[in-house]
């Protein structure tokens, strides 16, 4: 595998910091909900939407922040974004009032959006020899997919001192990231047409539905769930007839983008939603505190890390359908462990065996994924590519998380073992889908898709 040096590697850090930082935010709240709760005296709802909060932005403006870095400048938009979720990240530290630290979960939630697709597609456009490129996404992958257990851990460490520290952690490595990103990145050009060729009314039309999609799971609102179809059904009839539209339809005519962003959807509705139901298991049914909470998982977090480092390895030599499909059948087994789990099982023999396990073919899955996702696409489109497979994950954890929570209300140990069968069924389907979808190229191409 071709080494990254000088000005790339520091470049690649910095990236890969921010995406740490996106994917952290996704769980840094779950440990510390409970503290949160008892020194403010918030409501049910008002805790539900400290979480979900961030992830319906998120989820929502994807897509448009992958097309904004297209056409405004992927630095512009990773260094302002990024300064965004800075700001909101020290004014949650800040507020004591639900609703202000509501609305700075919801900032943060549009930041990381916007964040996300400029950082993914400037490392594939800075790399652009297919070796180096190919190792900078398994780094930027295994940032990602470590982002959301170290909140995790993280969160149990430091909502043990004070919850104010969940909010003011990631301020100073994202102001960091700010300061040097200028020296190390360069401008990039925009599109000569960005102006002319923004297609608003797509932007708004899947903006929307997405957001009340993952608001709609959120909160089981059916009739959120059918405006959000019809806004759906709207955006897919508007990207048919735009000249220049939001997301060229015919990027789903290229069997590796759809089967990428097919099993991304269904790895995160099993890891995520997993995650979710395993949280709530230790804290629950094993009555772990916050602290014990985040050093139980924090195995897993090591798995991930030492699987996603031999990723790249694997890809070169089995080619990335195979490890992504081998990857998610390891995490499906780890998943499918937890059925042993009862009201006193313990650690050393049950729990950590399993938390391996997922956490390997976590390390796997998730690097093979997002790099299927990117690499058939020319340069031009890689903001939208970045922007539909962190899409994909994000709307897949909102299902998953949907799905699993509702399995949870059944009685006792009933509910959690439901929760955790269904999660091993959606990696398998993901595996599936990336066995069958995401084949080896002889050439890579550069197709040129505006049109639908």
């Amino acid at each position: 595998m071709a080494e990254i040096r000088g000005h790339g590697r520091v470049a690649l850090v910095l990236l890969c910091t921010a995406v740490f930082l996106d994917s952290m935010d996704l769980s840094l709240m779950g440990v510390a909900l409970p503290s949160v709760r008892r020194e403010l005296s918030l409501s049910e709802g008002t805790l539900q939407w400290l979480v979900s909060g961030y992830a319906v932005a998120y989820g929502g403006f994807l897509l448009l922040g992958g097309r904004l870095a297209d056409l405004l400048g992927r630095r512009r938009m990773f260094v302002l974004s990024l300064t965004a979720f800075a700001a909101a990240s020290l004014a949650g530290g800040l507020f004591s009032d639900g609703t202000l630290l509501v609305a700075t979960r919801i900032v943060k939630g549009l930041a990381a959006a916007l964040t996300a697709p400029a950082a993914l597609s400037l490392i594939t456009t800075t790399f652009t020899e297919q070796a180096q490129r190919t190792r900078a996404l398994g780094v930027y992958s295994l940032a990602g997919a470590t982002g959301y257990t170290g909140g995790l851990v993280l969160s149990g460490l430091l909502t043990d001192v004070s919850w104010r520290l969940v909010f003011f952690l990631p301020v100073p490595l994202a102001l960091l990231v700010v300061a040097l990103t200028p020296l190390v990145i360069p401008r990039g050009a925009r599109q000569a047409d960005s102006a002319r060729g923004f297609d608003a009314l797509g932007a708004a039309a899947v903006t929307g539905g997405v957001l009340l999609v993952v608001y709609a799971l959120s909160e089981r609102d059916w009739v959120a769930g059918m405006v959000a179809v019809v806004l759906l059904v709207t955006f897919v009839f508007i990207e048919r007839q735009h000249r220049n539209p939001l997301v060229p339809l015919a990027v789903f005519r290229v069997r590796t983008v759809r089967a990428a962003n097919t099993a991304a959807l269904a790895w995160a509705c099993a890891t995520i939603g997993w995650q979710f139901a395993a949280v709530l298991y230790l804290q629950q049914t094993l009555h772990y505190d916050a602290l014990a909470t985040g050093l139980g998982v924090a195995p897993m977090g090591l798995a991930i890390f030492l699987a996603a480092n031999v990723a790249g390895k694997l890809i070169a030599r089995w080619g990335l359908g195979r490890v992504a499909a081998v990857g998610m059948l390891v995490q499906a087994c780890g998943i499918l462990l937890f059925l042993r789990a009862d009201a006193d099982s313990g650690y050393l023999t049950v729990l950590l065996p399993a938390l391996l396990i997922h956490g390997i073919g976590n390390g796997l899955s998730f690097p093979s994924l997002n790099i299927a996702a990117v690499r058939d696409l020319p340069v031009h489109q890689q903001g939208l590519a970045s922007g539909l497979i962190t899409s994909a994950v994000q709307i897949g954890a909102g299902v998953g998380v949907a799905v699993l929570a509702t399995l949870l209300t059944a009685p006792g140990l009933t509910g959690y073992r439901l929760a955790f069968l269904t999660a091993g069924c959606f990696s398998v389907l993901g595996a599936l889908v990336a066995a069958l979808g995401i084949r080896a190229t002889t050439a890579t191409r550069q197709p040129t898709l505006t049109q639908s």
